[in-house]
């Protein structure tokens, strides 16, 4: 035999076959898998669902979770009661809305009153079960939206008298509004220290004496752009003459006696107060008027 008859090259030996792989009789951890199949390579397996919480329906059908809803409701309408409450006691909206109740007809019947009052014959304010009507059934009734519109108008119109002479400026637009506005303030203030100092009982309101105060600015400054500056104040003294007829008519029946408002003659030193305050609080309105207007029109 030869020497090399017992020598096998390396790579013909023969490799004994691997032994099958034995199942750990002690598993570290328990298989929760639920029979599935081997979670895929590189992505660890989902954790198994905590038996402790409630699904989110469960959740939400809690009946604590019910009650605190329920009682957030409950807290905010409260709260939305306390501040509308508030709102009403400072800024009367419920009444604003009797002053804004107006239509076209009763625009149109307003104007025509303001301009040519001296045939109107009846300037009571008509009542229903101690309510005032709307002022769209009462041309007598105050209201705020003329004056509104006036005060826009007023702005607007300036701009554009300021426009046409070369002098208009944002600046002295919005000078004009806030004046207008101060004026109208410092107006309704005086009136009302007048009323308080001279003890008189009447049923004008704060928001009535805005209105009747707010009418002096709805000609104006027109008749000095489409007249120029002799029309101007040949329209200046017509208005200036019926606003002071109509705020004696209408401010007559509010603040003199119910003699007075009746057509009794007025006695009386404390009737003859309340007189001349009305007439003064009527000879305010051509002065604004004029005040407010003069320096718009060259």
């Amino acid at each position: 035999m030869s020497a090399d008859a017992g020598y096998r090259h390396p790579s013909k030996r023969r490799v004994p076959a691997a032994a099958p792989a034995m199942a750990d009789p002690h598993p570290l951890f328990d298989d929760t898998s639920g029979g599935g199949g081997p979670p895929a390579r590189g992505f660890p397996a989902s954790p198994p669902a905590a038996a402790g919480y409630p699904p989110p329906a469960a959740f939400l059908g809690d009946p604590v979770s019910d009650l605190a809803m329920a009682y957030g409701s409950s807290l905010a309408s409260h709260g939305r009661h306390i501040v509308d409450k508030n709102i009403d006691r400072f800024i009367p909206v419920s009444k604003l809305k009797y002053y804004f109740a107006v239509d076209t007809v009763y625009v149109g019947r307003k104007l025509g009153l303001l301009v040519f009052p001296f045939a109107h014959q009846d300037w009571q304010v008509r009542y229903q079960q101690d309510t005032p009507i709307a002022p769209r059934c009462d041309v007598n009734a105050p209201d705020l939206y003329i004056p509104a519109m006036a005060f826009i108008t007023y702005v607007l119109i300036a701009g554009l008298a300021l426009g046409t002479q070369n002098r208009f400026s944002p600046d002295i637009l919005a000078l004009q509004a806030s004046s207008a506005l101060a004026w109208l303030i410092v107006e309704v203030l005086v009136i009302l220290l007048s009323l308080y100092l001279m003890t008189v009982n009447t049923d004008l309101t704060t928001i009535d004496l805005v209105a009747f105060s707010g009418y002096n600015m709805i000609v104006g400054v027109v008749s000095g752009l489409l007249f120029g500056r002799t029309g101007y104040y040949l329209l200046l003294s017509w208005c200036c003459v019926t606003i002071f007829f109509f705020m004696i008519r209408t401010l007559r029946l509010k603040i003199l006696s119910e003699a007075a408002a009746e057509g009794v003659l007025v006695r009386g030193a404390k009737n003859q107060l309340r007189m001349y305050l009305t007439m003064a609080i009527a000879a305010l309105q051509p002065v604004f008027m004029y005040w407010l207007t003069y320096h718009l029109v060259w």
